[in-house]
């Protein structure tokens, strides 16, 4: 991560919002289950959280199961309670 200036951080949002969406399908074009997918983007959902404490962004807001995620197989909804 780069150095931030003093002006970048005057800049920077007091809230991001992130909608996790597509880690199934991103998986699936690369032949592995969904639940591969889903295991990356708990990865990357760390990095971010990480780096918003590092640079002082206070308020992170992830939208990560919506009610339409009841419809998925049970199988698929139990892994990914379990991340």
């Amino acid at each position: 991560m780069h150095d931030l200036t003093p002006e970048d951080l005057e800049r920077l949002p007091r809230h991001v919002a992130i909608i996790m969406d597509g880690n199934g399908r991103w998986a699936r074009s690369r032949g592995k289950p969904r639940l591969f997918g889903h295991r990356n983007g708990v990865e990357n959902v760390r990095t971010v959280v990480n780096t918003a404490f590092k640079i002082g962004v206070p308020y992170l807001t992830l939208y990560a199961f919506s009610t339409e995620n009841q419809n998925r197989p049970g199988e698929e909804k139990f892994g990914l309670m379990r991340l």
